[in-house]
C-alpha cells in the first residue's frame, strides 16, 4: 500500500520536471519565447562582456569632440559651417588624419552667415547686387565646408527611420549591393521607411558616408550595429564599416551567402559580410539580423580611456602639435550638454553615441568581432537535454547537501565552457536558459514553493523600497504576487527636476558645503515625490527623474505629478532663506511633466539593476524640461498632462497655454501649458489677463501681427509685473521676426526647436 502510494508522487514529481524541460525547450526553439529568460540571457551577456574588457587604449582611433569646453571656447552648437571646414582642413592639412568620420548629419542649409538675407536684398538692391558676386565666396559656409570635404577621405554620416511619418531628406550614397546578390534569400535586414542624410552638395563632396543607426535589444541597451541595412532594395554600409572601407582601400562588399551541406545548413539569412579586394577577402561575422556585436573595450567617454578624446576647440585655436593625428583614424562627434549622444550600453547606462562606433571600428581593425552563429539554437537545445539528463537524474537520488555540491558544479561547468567559447572562439552562446533549467531543477527538488513565495517579497521590497515610499512598499508587499518585475507598456506620468542656479551657488561653497547643499535639495524633493504618491527614478547630476503611475496603479497620476511639481517650488523657501542668510543666491527648479505611453519595469544588467520607465513620453519629458529656463517658467507640462488633468477628481487645475512647440527629434507638435500662478495682492483680475493672452496667441498663429501686437502691449501695460512676461516678450520678439522674415505658406503657428 505503501509502494501504491509511493510511485503516483514520484510520477508527479517526474511530470514537474518535464514541465520545466518542456517549458525551456520552447523558449528555446522558439516556439514560446519568454521574455525573463532573454532579459536574463542580455544580463548574462553583459556580465560575460564587463569581465573581458581589455581597458586598454586604441591609440589607432581618435574622437574629436565637440565638448563644453568646445561651445566656450568657440560658441553654442550648431557652429557654422566655416567652423567645421576649418576643422576639416585642421584634421586633414595640418593634422594628416588618414579618414575622418563625421557623427552627425548635415540636413540643413547654414544661413548663419546671412547670405540668404542678402540674396533676397540684392534683388531690389542694384549695389548689394553688385558686390554680392564679390561676398559670396567668404559667406557661403556650405560652399566653405563642401570644398574642405572634396577628395579628401571624409565619411559622412545618415540615418535610416522607421516611423510611420518617416521623411527623406539629403542624398544617400551610393549602396554597396543590391538584391540581386542575395540571390533569392531572404535576409531579416533592418528595414527602413525613410532616412535623413546630408544636403547633395556634401554627398557629392564626400560620397562615402554610413548610417549611424544601431539595433537595441528589447531591454533598450546597444549592444548590436547593423553592418548592412536594407531600403528600397538598396544596401547600405554602417559608418563604422563605411570609415574601415575606406582606410582599407575601399574593398568592394559581399553578402556572405551560407553553403548548404548535409548537415541542413539554414539557407535564409548570412553568416557573414564579405569584403573583397583582388584576391584578399575578408569575412565579417554577422548574426541573424546582419548585426555585429560591439566589442567594448571600457566604460566610455573621456575619462573611460578606449580612446583618446581631444576637444574640437584645441584643434581649432592651434593647440594640437602638427601630425598629432597623423595616420589616425578620427570621429568628429560632441558629447556637450544639449547635444549630447546618449546610448545605454552593457558597459554604461550613459555612453557616448561616437564612441558606439568607435569600438566596432576598433573590433574591424583587430579582426576580432564576437557573433552567435546561426547553429546556437541548435547548441541551445543540445545544452537543455544534457542538462536535464544529468541533474533530474542525480536530484531526484541526491541528499539536500550534495545536492546543492551536483547542481553548483554543473553550472560552473556550463559557465566555464560558455566562457571558453566566447573567449577563445569568439562564439556568443545562449547560457539562460539551461542556467533556468538547472535552477528550476534543483528548486523543484528541494520544495521550491515555500522558498519561492518568500523570495518574492524579499524581491518586492529590494526592488521598489528604494523608489517608493514605505507605505506604498508595505502596502504592495500585502499582495506580491499582484506586481510584475518584468518590463510593461503603461501610461504613465512622468517628471524631469533641474536644479536652477547651481552653477552660481557651487561656485562659492566648499566641497562639503556642496555636498550638504545637494542632499538637502534632492531630501526635500524626495519626500515631497513621495507624499505625492510619486516613485523615485533616479538623480541624474543636480536633476532627479520620478513618475506616476507605478508599480502602483493611479487612475489620478497626472494631477498627482503637478500638485507634486507646485509643492517641491514651495519646499525651496527654508533652504533659499538659509542661502540668502549666507549672502548666496537663491537656487529653483525647473520642472517638466508628460503624460503617455511608457515602458515600466526593472531594467539593467546583472550587475546594476534599477525600476525605470523608458520611452518616446520620457524623452519628451526631458525635452519639456530643458524648456522651462527658454519660456521662463517653473513648471511644464505636456498637453496630455494638462487633459488628464482635467479629468482627475478634486479642485481642478487652471492652466495657461504657453506655446505650441516641435521639439528636436518629433516631428509631431505639442502644446505646453504652466499652472496659473496666483495674482499679488492689488493686481488686476488674472482671467482677464488670461483672456487678452489667449487672444494674442491666436491672433499670432493667423499671421494677424497688428492684432497679436497690440493684445501684447495691452497685456504689458495692464500687467507690467505679471509672472508671465517672459512669454508675452518672447512672443513679441517672433512678431518682429515674422514681420521682417514672413513664414512659408504652410507655416502652422509651431515653433520649432532645432536643439534639446
Amino acid at each position: 500500500m505503501r509502494a501504491l502510494r509511493f510511485r503516483p508522487l514520484k510520477l508527479l514529481s517526474w511530470a514537474l520536471l518535464f514541465a520545466a524541460l518542456l517549458v525551456v525547450l520552447a523558449h528555446a526553439s522558439g516556439v514560446w519565447p519568454l521574455r525573463f529568460v532573454e532579459q536574463l540571457e542580455f544580463a548574462i551577456g553583459d556580465a560575460r562582456l564587463r569581465a573581458s574588457l581589455p581597458h586598454t587604449r586604441d591609440a589607432r582611433i581618435v574622437i574629436v569632440d565637440i565638448d563644453e569646453k568646445s561651445l566656450a571656447d568657440i560658441g553654442r552648437w550648431p557652429w557654422g559651417r566655416d567652423r567645421l571646414a576649418a576643422l576639416t582642413d585642421e584634421l586633414f592639412v595640418r593634422q594628416h588624419a588618414a579618414v575622418v568620420g563625421f557623427d552627425m548629419v548635415f540636413a540643413e542649409p547654414d544661413a548663419s552667415s546671412g547670405l540668404p538675407a542678402l540674396e533676397r536684398l540684392a534683388a531690389h538692391e542694384p549695389l548689394i547686387a553688385a558686390r554680392l558676386p564679390a561676398l559670396r565666396p567668404t559667406l557661403d559656409n556650405d560652399a566653405l565646408f563642401a570644398a574642405a570635404l572634396t577628395d579628401r577621405p571624409a565619411v559622412l554620416s545618415f540615418y535610416f527611420t522607421s516611423d510611420r511619418d518617416a521623411r527623406r531628406s539629403g542624398q544617400l550614397p551610393a549602396p554597396v549591393f543590391d538584391s540581386s546578390a542575395l540571390q533569392g534569400r531572404p535576409v531579416a535586414f533592418m528595414q527602413s521607411d525613410g532616412y535623413g542624410a546630408s544636403l547633395p552638395r556634401f554627398a557629392q563632396a564626400a560620397p562615402s558616408a554610413g548610417y549611424f543607426n544601431t539595433l537595441p535589444d528589447a531591454d533598450g541597451v546597444v549592444r548590436t550595429v547593423p553592418l548592412v541595412a536594407e531600403y528600397e532594395g538598396r544596401h547600405y554600409e554602417a559608418l563604422a564599416l563605411a570609415m574601415f572601407r575606406r582606410y582599407t582601400g575601399s574593398p568592394a562588399v559581399q553578402p556572405g551567402l551560407p553553403v548548404a551541406s548535409g548537415l541542413g545548413v539554414d539557407e535564409t539569412g548570412l553568416d557573414s559580410i564579405q569584403l573583397v579586394q583582388g584576391a584578399q577577402r575578408m569575412a565579417i561575422p554577422v548574426d541573424a539580423r546582419v548585426g555585429a556585436r560591439v566589442p567594448f573595450r571600457g566604460p566610455g567617454g573621456p575619462k573611460g580611456g578606449s580612446f583618446e578624446y581631444l576637444s574640437a576647440s584645441d584643434l581649432l585655436l592651434g593647440r594640437v602639435v602638427a601630425d598629432h593625428l597623423k595616420g589616425k583614424l578620427v570621429l568628429v562627434g560632441t558629447t556637450a550638454p544639449g547635444a549630447y549622444d546618449l546610448r545605454a550600453t552593457p558597459v554604461a547606462a550613459v555612453f557616448p553615441g561616437v564612441e558606439v562606433h568607435a569600438n566596432l571600428l576598433s573590433g574591424l581593425l583587430d579582426g576580432r568581432l564576437p557573433v552567435a552563429p546561426d547553429w546556437a539554437r541548435g547548441a541551445e537545445v543540445l545544452q537543455l537535454v544534457f542538462t536535464f539528463a544529468v541533474l533530474a537524474t542525480l536530484l531526484t537520488r541526491a541528499r539536500a547537501s550534495w545536492a546543492v555540491g551536483v547542481t553548483l558544479a554543473w553550472v560552473a561547468a556550463l559557465i566555464g565552457f560558455n566562457l571558453w567559447a566566447y573567449q577563445a572562439r569568439g562564439l556568443v552562446l545562449p547560457l539562460a536558459s539551461a542556467l533556468l533549467l538547472a535552477a528550476l531543477l534543483f528548486v523543484g527538488s528541494m520544495s521550491w514553493g515555500y522558498i519561492v513565495v518568500g523570495r518574492a517579497r524579499r524581491s518586492l521590497k529590494r526592488l521598489f523600497g528604494a523608489y517608493v515610499p514605505p507605505e506604498l512598499v508595505a502596502e504592495m508587499a500585502r499582495d506580491p504576487q499582484r506586481y510584475d518585475m518584468r518590463a510593461e507598456n503603461r501610461v504613465l506620468t512622468v517628471m524631469f527636476c533641474d536644479m536652477r542656479n547651481f552653477t552660481r551657488v557651487s561656485e562659492a561653497l566648499s566641497p562639503e558645503d556642496l555636498r550638504a547643499l545637494i542632499n538637502r535639495f534632492f531630501s526635500s524633493m524626495t519626500v515631497v515625490i513621495g507624499a505625492h504618491r510619486g516613485t523615485l527614478d533616479k538623480y541624474i547630476g543636480d536633476a532627479l527623474m520620478a513618475f506616476w503611475g507605478a508599480p502602483l496603479p493611479d487612475a489620478d497620476h497626472a494631477e498627482h505629478a503637478v500638485r507634486a511639481a507646485l509643492a517641491m517650488g514651495r519646499a525651496l523657501e527654508p533652504l533659499n532663506a538659509d542661502l540668502r542668510a549666507r549672502g548666496l543666491p537663491d537656487i529653483g527648479v525647473g520642472i517638466g511633466i508628460n503624460t503617455g505611453l511608457v515602458c515600466v519595469g526593472d531594467m539593467g544588467s546583472n550587475m546594476r539593476r534599477s525600476y525605470t520607465v523608458m520611452g518616446d513620453a520620457v524623452n519628451l519629458s526631458s525635452r519639456i524640461e530643458a524648456l522651462t529656463r527658454h519660456y521662463g517658467v517653473q513648471v511644464l507640462v505636456g498637453e496630455a498632462t494638462r487633459d488628464a488633468t482635467q479629468e482627475a477628481a478634486g479642485e481642478r487645475l487652471a492652466w495657461v497655454e504657453v506655446d505650441r512647440v516641435r521639439v528636436k527629434g518629433k516631428q509631431q507638435s505639442v502644446t505646453l501649458f504652466t499652472p496659473a500662478p496666483e495674482p499679488a495682492p492689488g493686481a488686476p483680475p488674472f482671467d482677464e489677463e488670461m483672456r487678452l493672452w489667449v487672444l494674442a496667441l491666436a491672433a499670432y498663429r493667423h499671421q494677424h501681427w497688428d492684432e497679436a501686437q497690440t493684445r501684447l502691449d495691452g497685456l504689458r501695460s495692464r500687467s507690467p509685473a505679471s509672472p508671465l512676461n517672459t512669454l508675452y516678450s518672447q512672443l513679441a520678439e517672433r512678431i518682429a521676426q515674422h514681420r521682417r522674415t514672413p513664414p512659408p505658406p504652410d507655416w502652422d503657428g509651431v515653433h520649432t526647436f532645432d536643439s534639446k
